[in-house]
């Protein structure tokens, strides 16, 4: 089994005229992307070794071993930072690292199968799920919230979505019998 990497954050640039690089944390407790070991590139190098960090206005401002001048840290803007998924914490129950709901398979409340999981996006109103679809289904985005994936079983390789199409449709149906 390999060992995935998760971005927990981001470099947004220079901070400051010391060579500080200011980073932007995707974790849940904005420190903690400092602690599950050195932050890596996306082939899991070791791309920064923190030697200092402090708070500042929508992040930190770090010094690590990598950068010494504002130029090379203004060169990091966009990088992205990742630690392996294996020194990081078990999610609690109901919790799930996006990493872990890649490829996994995908089928509706009434069992239509849908395609993969492909990524989990959040593009500023919530995650979506990116689908693969299958030989009749395009590619797709769905909402990534209970409702809307009422059912998670990463051992078993498989989530279940509810298609609102489908549910406002069925509804119709059954108003017009009435």
């Amino acid at each position: 089994m390999t060992n995935p990497l998760i971005c927990v954050a981001t470099c947004a640039g220079a901070f400051g005229v010391k060579g500080e690089v200011k980073i932007k944390s995707f974790t849940d407790v904005a420190a903690d992307c400092f602690a599950y070991g050195p932050l890596r590139d996306e082939s899991g190098d070791v791309f920064l070794t923190i030697t200092s960090k402090r708070t500042v206005k929508n992040g930190f401002a770090v010094l690590c071993e990598q950068v010494q001048t504002r130029e090379q840290a203004q060169t990091l803007s966009g990088a992205k930072l990742y630690v392996y998924r294996a020194d990081m914490p078990e999610p609690d129950e109901d919790e799930f690292y996006h990493e872990d709901l890649i490829g996994l398979d995908v089928k509706t409340t009434d069992g239509k199968r849908m395609g993969k999981i492909v990524q989990v996006h959040n593009f500023g109103a919530g995650d979506m799920l990116e689908i693969s679809g299958t030989k009749d289904i395009p590619q797709f985005y769905h909402p990534f919230t209970k409702i809307n994936v009422p059912k998670i079983d990463v051992k078993a390789g498989r989530v279940v979505i509810l298609i609102e199409e489908a549910v406002s449709a069925q509804e119709n149906d059954e108003k017009s019998e009435s």
